[in-house]
């Protein structure tokens, strides 16, 4: 979550407004990109999970897909907003100082 704050640090160049944009803007595409990737494998594996019950097992997964689908991507939400609430605040700086100025030095 440090490195949203470095990324952004190296793109404002001191502006503290734009830090902060670019910690926003950061922290909302990858956890995106981290709900797109995770949802998609909880996709996959429900289906392998309702393949196998069906076929092999006999068990009916079909009536029980979408309140079992929707309770996961409910969870994966609430989780992946927590992380991104928190790596938010971990980086958004509200003083007029340049945000990391011992990281912007150069060397």
């Amino acid at each position: 979550m440090k490195r949203i704050g470095i990324a952004a640090s190296k793109i404002s160049k001191g502006n503290v407004p734009l830090y902060n944009l670019y910690v926003v803007l950061i922290s909302c595409l990858f956890s995106l990109f981290i709900f797109i990737a995770a949802g998609a494998t909880i996709a996959l594996a429900l289906m392998l999970i309702g393949y196998v019950g069906t076929e092999i097992v006999g068990l009916e997964f079909k009536r029980d897909w979408s309140l079992i689908m929707m309770a996961c991507m409910a969870v994966l939400t609430i989780v992946v907003a927590l992380f991104n609430i928190f790596a938010i605040v971990i980086n958004v700086r509200v003083s007029g100082t340049s945000p990391h100025p011992d990281r912007d030095r150069k060397k």
